[in-house]
């Protein structure tokens, strides 16, 4: 009768044994794929900032569009006389000023 158990037993520490140091394995590298985590995500990838750097230049090339496209507007309005839309006119001639001279990122 002890036979049978001790096989039992001895298989059952076998297959425990596996687990066991499955569980070791996770404990120690916890801390490790923990911190690659944070690191991951507190950084950006060289393609992600290409593609930030590209949308804010399509911003600023629209913004710039827009500006010149009121800008005509003012001035048309302006050569008829409109004093105001002179005043605009320059308001906006200084803000594309501003943006072409800033760059990309509008520094």
């Amino acid at each position: 009768m002890n036979a049978p158990r001790l096989l039992i037993l001895a298989l059952a520490a076998l297959a425990l044994q596996g687990c066991l140091a499955k569980a070791a394995v996770g404990v120690v590298t916890l801390p490790v794929k923990a911190v690659s985590a944070g690191v991951d995500a507190a950084t950006t990838s060289q393609s992600e900032a290409d593609e930030k750097r590209g949308r804010d230049f399509r911003k600023r090339e629209e913004r710039i569009g827009k500006l010149d496209r009121d800008y005509d507007r003012q001035m048309e309005r302006c050569a008829d006389g409109d004093d105001e839309a002179c005043e605009k006119a320059q308001a906006l001639r200084a803000e594309m000023k501003a943006l072409l001279e800033g760059g990309p990122e509008g520094d």
